[in-house]
């Protein structure tokens, strides 16, 4: 058994990847605190500036906008030097990103605040480019699946420290004035309580940014593999995106991954909206409900987290095309009742969730990537680049549940079928992949050189 354990970081020639490997996956955590400290300011925005949900949401267009955005140059960059130099620029772009918080602060305005989001997170499209593909190419490729779920198991604890700081570091110092009550401030009272929300918003991002300045220097003077592509430097843009999109595999990977993203990050965004009506009806005030709706979004997390190590543990035994439907099946019944109820026994569904989404981005990724080979490298960006699903899907889900009922039901309620036709999405990709795609032939995985 642990013979078989220590396969998962030997290479073919014998090289142990154990501390490339643990740098790396401390990067995995770095930007799930990203994600996840993220999702409760389109709450927070919408109150500090006095805009609607939709509004708010742009944080997110802002945020993934960036992975979108920068999937391919980071690809083309990571080609033509290393992965390792890919991860220090992320890294730079990370830090650049969280420090321009300061400067949109002294504005007082919005839009540089989406400028900083679109910055930070060119870098962490740097990362994701890079990290997952070399995390991959760190072993054998039969069990490349379940090397980057164990790495991605590390995402959430960064999202749950995300999490954990968005609430008692920036939601919990927040002026308590609910939106109603905002609404009806002089201009000269709003703005004083303006600067003071937002100068408790940015102090946890100018943290992070000292954070990965450190981590930058760990890993720019860490020992890592070089892992240069074979072709020198050459860049076969066009040709490869060809070759690699016409492969049903990852094509339908790429269009699996951006509906799974979606879905994702509008249960994490718009729990806090979900649980706050819930609350505010049993008769809390809007500040207490948010607060309360953010530690169920916490313990959602929490079961997400201890469900991506059961699920990899159960990739020992299940083919990961199988689980993966299995899991994206029961997402959309718990979706149903997100839908369905009205009380908390819909948060709860909304909580469950989390446990079945845990297993997909990584297991998505690692199927999409399967036998492509040094393809891997630009085939990652096109993974990444599906993170735009975060992007598109969450203002659409804003903008239903800014018309407050549909047909007499809560809108945020109704909103939740968007994430239901994401996970029919990922459960059809999944039975394609256990039925169709199992015998098509597949190269080796990249090696490090």
């Amino acid at each position: 058994m642990m013979k078989k354990d220590t396969g998962l970081l030997t290479g073919k020639n014998g090289e142990n990847y154990l501390i490339p490997f643990i740098l790396i996956t401390a990067c995995f955590a770095l930007w799930g605190f990203a994600n996840d400290i993220t999702n409760p300011m389109v709450k927070a925005f919408s109150k500090i500036f006095r805009m609607s949900v939709t509004d708010g949401a742009l944080v997110q267009v802002a945020f993934y906008g960036g992975y979108f955005a920068m999937a391919f140059p980071a690809a083309m960059f990571i080609r033509k030097y290393s992965y390792k130099a890919g991860i220090l620029l992320g890294l730079a772009l990370y830090a650049a990103g969280a420090f321009l918080f300061f400067p949109a602060k002294m504005s007082g305005e919005y839009y540089p605040f989406l400028l900083a989001y679109f910055i930070l997170t060119c870098g962490l499209s740097f990362l994701e480019t890079s990290a997952n593909p070399y995390i991959l190419s760190m072993g054998s490729e039969e069990t490349a699946t379940r090397r980057l779920n164990l790495a991605q198991s590390f995402n959430p604890i960064g999202s749950l420290l995300g999490m954990y700081v968005a609430m008692n570091f920036i939601q919990a110092k927040l002026d308590p004035m609910d939106s109603a009550q905002r609404a009806m401030l002089n201009d000269t009272d709003f703005t004083a309580i303006k600067e003071h929300d937002l100068s408790v918003l940015i102090q946890p991002y100018l943290i992070i940014g000292l954070v990965i300045v450190f981590m930058f220097l760990l890993i720019r003077f860490a020992r890592m593999p070089k892992n240069q592509d074979l072709s020198h430097g050459k860049i076969d843009f066009l040709p490869t995106l060809k070759r690699i999109f016409s492969i049903p595999r990852y094509r339908e990977g790429v269009v699996a991954q951006f509906f799974y993203v979606g879905a994702q990050i509008m249960c994490w965004t718009f729990i806090i909206q979900y649980g706050t009506r819930i609350f505010m009806e049993q008769g809390m005030s809007e500040k207490a409900a948010e607060i309360l709706s953010q530690k169920y979004n916490i313990v959602a997390m929490l079961i997400f987290c201890v469900s991506r190590f059961v699920c990899t543990f159960l990739l020992r035994y299940l083919k990961p095309g199988k689980l993966l439907s299995i899991l994206a099946v029961a997402a959309g019944c718990f979706t149903i009742g997100v839908i369905t109820f009205q009380n908390i026994g819909g948060l709860y569904c909304l909580v469950a969730v989390s446990a079945c989404m845990s297993l997909m981005f990584p297991t998505i990724y690692g199927i999409a990537l399967k036998g492509l080979g040094e393809d891997a490298k630009f085939g990652a960006a096109g993974l990444v680049m599906a993170i735009l699903g975060g992007s598109i899907l969450p203002p659409l889900q804003a903008s239903i549940i800014d018309l407050q009922t549909v047909f007499n039901f809560p809108a945020v309620n109704v909103s939740f079928i968007l994430p239901l036709i994401c996970f029919v999405v990922v459960a059809f990709y999944g039975y394609r992949t256990n039925s169709q795609f199992n015998h098509s032939p597949s190269k080796e995985a990249p090696s490090l050189s």
